[in-house]
């Protein structure tokens, strides 16, 4: 049987893992489903038509699964869907879609800091840190490993890439190329290495990310022409591959390498 605080009020349609423990004052909304191993704290609050897979631990005060802010929103069925492993500090906010079953999606071993925001129409990869006071807009995609540093925000739509860093206080209205580090606005300063060794990548698989990054970003050559160089160069490189295939898919365009002008 669940543990659950006689103060919580629970919809009669969710559904809860047998070893659930929910603490005082804790809600959860109709049709919600927490799996097993999870931990839902006192004055946590779980909306409707959400999903938590295993073992998520929900500290006192986030709001998981409300409605998105959206004035186009009119109370349908819209979906958040968390997979399994995550942590959701205090005063935590993660939204639902925003039109009738579309859906908010979040995958497993995350850490979500206190007072983080993703925003409607999110995909959050894996092991994935949003640092305190971190914001997603609507629609955003952030991929494996990124890390967005505290009081960063992210415009909608915008991608982040696998293993990106947003430095703290930075703005993206521009998506941000994987293994990078993003600063200030739009600025795209560097390889993220610290990342790179963090997973084990071996230097001799370093170099040639090196070696784009530089033609990409310091040379001055026009985007296309540094791309096209790269490839020709280093196209042996599956992730000097994966860093041009995000760049050329990006709606949004990504930062630049030029310093913004200070004073």
């Amino acid at each position: 049987m669940p543990d659950v605080h006689p103060s919580a009020i629970i919809h009669p349609t969710a559904c809860l893992a047998g070893d659930v423990v929910i603490g005082p004052g804790v809600a959860v909304g109709a049709e919600s489903s927490i799996g097993p191993g999870c931990t839902i704290m006192h004055g946590a609050h779980i909306g409707p038509w959400t999903t938590l897979g295993a073992n998520n631990r929900v500290y006192p005060g986030a709001v998981v699964g409300q409605d998105p802010q959206d004035v186009g929103y009119h109370g349908e069925r819209s979906i958040l869907e968390i997979g399994a492993g995550n942590i959701i500090r205090e005063g935590c906010t993660i939204h639902r879609g925003h039109r009738k079953e579309t859906a908010t999606v979040v995958g497993d071993g995350n850490f979500f800091m206190v007072n983080s925001h993703v925003g409607h129409n999110c995909v959050v990869g894996n092991r994935v840190i949003l640092v305190n006071g971190s914001l997603l807009g609507g629609h955003c995609q952030v991929m494996d490993g990124a890390i967005i540093s505290g009081n960063c925000a992210v415009h909608q739509f915008v991608r982040v890439g696998r293993l990106a860093l947003m430095r703290g206080g930075s703005m993206a209205s521009r998506d941000v190329p994987p293994f990078c580090v993003h600063d200030g606005r739009n600025w795209i300063r560097t390889l993220n290495l610290a990342g790179l060794r963090r997973i084990g990548l071996e230097t001799s698989k370093i170099r040639p990310l090196q070696e784009a990054f530089k033609l990409i970003f310091r040379s001055g050559k026009p985007l296309a022409q540094a791309l096209a160089k790269v490839e020709t160069t280093y196209g042996e490189s599956p992730e000097v591959l994966e860093l041009l295939s995000f760049i050329r898919s990006a709606r949004r365009g990504i930062g630049t390498g030029r310093q913004p002008a200070t004073g």
